[in-house]
């Protein structure tokens, strides 16, 4: 079907593809308004059955990466005596996992920062990241480190140069499309013990033992093997105690991650007598996730709530312990539970609860989830301005899907909310830039549609290439099944990204073509 070059066909089978998803402004798009087909999101609350999600899914297998490191055997510092067989017995519990593992020991610092880029590629189309670390860590300036065995510092300002920032390595895990988990056994004392009266002397600040907090982006969990600023014990068996219970645990069947965990902190302070105690910095998104056993398959749908409905009910007795304790995900998981279609089980007014408590508590999940309670009037009476005001709370945050959804609202306006096709826009390139896959899309066609002023179809391709990387099928279906949907010009951009990434060598013509076509299948993460 031939493609206008109008903004209202496109933009109106967006906001058609959403609103039918489940929120209360529905109306059917026209034959024309069919044109480009870009993308909504689908609701939490009213997705359908797993059966049907799962049709849904994309046809390739998921992907599980892994770095695992281990340095031993400093040559300027002291050694540690379990962090090599610790990466060892790691990397192969992982590859049990069906991992694939990039192993790292007793390696100087060009080639680790060799292997952590090498491996962010492999990351951008994986479905779970993950990397563990065993060896020496130390926090200077306010960055956190890790140090390689060629370690050799005699200042603390020349630290950054000959260590890699814990920065990097959170970098290098970030765009995995559905798990990013980093894990550090790497506070296990001070190495540097003679440069802390040096770098005082200098007004640096320089830590004394363990590392300090990390700033994790939303949707990734970091674990320190201690808590942040305390050291963590090497241990006197064949592993250290928080590798101990990593190997124990990790591989339990059919035990959601967050509940892994929380296992692996209640078995380190029972080897340690409590004087160690893991902790747990960022969060991981509202989906259930499992490393091993038959379950490991629920993730795969898009559906969250069909997912947690098909956790075992044990498991749902210790998330009840969770949300006791305050937990926030915990509390979102059960109220996915309680919006079981399921009717002698579906609880709505028990999910607004516990996504309340979650949202009061400050989880931007749960403040998008409340507003779509709020926008349906489930659970509650229908109260859309809230809705909007949750949306809003949740945008704040910096949560994608609210700041897409509430692009949504303000192109089409809503009860209480004005239309403003100008702020729609930029809530739109804000939800892209914190790579929300549809929005990334959706934004290429503005700029394609000449409608963001300032932006180039350099720019459109940039984006698109991103929304490849991010995995979503809609993505690569509409580009590859469609691909004069695109102005030449952005097509000829999008052939250059293509290519400067290393997936393309063909002409620069804008002919997207069977070869163009195979490129963005593998860019997308396909093997052909």
């Amino acid at each position: 079907m031939p493609r206008t070059g109008s903004l209202t066909g496109c933009f109106l089978m967006l906001l058609a593809g959403f609103f039918l998803a489940g929120g209360v402004f529905a109306q059917a798009p026209t034959a024309e308004e069919k044109t480009r087909g870009l993308m909504g999101i689908r609701t939490r609350v009213e997705a359908g059955t797993t059966a049907e999600t799962a049709q849904a899914a994309p046809s390739i297998a998921a992907k599980r990466v892994a770095l695992v490191i281990g340095m031993s055997a400093y040559t300027s510092i002291a050694p540690l005596r379990n962090t090599a067989a610790d990466a060892e017995a790691v990397a192969d519990m992982l590859q049990r996992l069906d991992f694939s593992v990039d192993l790292m020991v007793d390696a100087p610092l060009a080639r680790l920062q060799d292997t952590i880029v090498a491996f962010a590629r492999k990351a951008e189309t994986a479905e779970i990241a993950l990397v563990y670390y065993a060896g020496h860590g130390v926090e200077a300036a306010g960055e956190n480190y890790l140090v390689p065995i060629d370690v050799s510092v005699d200042d603390p300002a020349t630290i950054p140069q000959q260590a890699v920032s814990l920065a990097s390595i959170l970098a290098s895990v970030e765009s995995a499309r559905k798990l990013r988990v980093v894990i550090l056994d790497s506070c296990r004392n001070n190495p540097f013990p003679t440069l802390v009266g040096a770098a005082a002397a200098n007004d640096m600040t320089f830590g004394g033992a363990g590392l300090s907090p990390p700033d994790p982006a939303q949707g990734m969990m970091v674990v320190y093997a201690a808590e942040g600023g305390k050291v963590a014990l090497d241990g006197d068996g064949a592993h250290s105690p928080f590798a101990t219970a990593i190997l124990e645990s990790l591989p339990r069947p059919d035990v959601e991650i967050g509940l892994v965990f929380r296992q692996v902190r209640d078995r380190v302070m029972a080897l340690t007598a409590n004087r160690q105690q893991p902790h747990f910095y960022g969060s991981l998104s509202g989906a259930p996730y499992f490393l091993a056993g038959k379950d490991a398959a629920v993730a795969d749908p898009s559906d969250k709530a069909a997912q947690w409905q098909a956790l075992k009910p044990d498991q749902e007795v210790q998330l009840a312990a969770l949300v006791s304790e305050g937990n926030t995900r915990a509390m979102i998981g059960l109220g996915y539970m309680a919006l079981t279609p399921d009717t002698a089980k579906f609880q709505p007014e028990k999910a607004f609860a516990l996504f309340g408590k979650a949202a009061a508590a400050g989880d931007a999940e749960a403040m998008f989830e409340l507003a779509k309670l709020h926008e349906k009037g489930i659970g509650t009476a229908q109260n859309v301005p809230e809705a909007i005001e949750l949306y809003r709370r949740a945008a704040d945050l910096g949560f994608a899907d609210a700041i897409n959804d509430l692009g949504f609202l303000y192109y089409q306006g809503a009860d209480g909310l004005a239309r403003d096709p100008k702020t729609a826009v930029e809530l739109f390139i804000r939800a892209a830039d914190l790579r929300h896959p549809q929005a990334m899309f959706n934004v290429a066609a503005l700029i394609d549609d000449g409608l963001v002023p300032g932006k180039t179809p350099e720019d459109a391709a940039a984006y698109l290439y991103s929304a490849l990387r991010s995995g979503v099928n809609d993505v690569l279906e509409q580009l590859t099944t469609r691909p004069t949907m695109f102005k030449p010009a952005t097509r000829r951009a999008l052939q250059a990204e293509l290519r400067r990434n290393r997936f393309y060598a063909g002409a620069i013509d804008g002919d997207i073509g069977a070869g163009t076509q195979r490129s963005m299948r593998i860019a997308f993460g396909q093997t052909q």
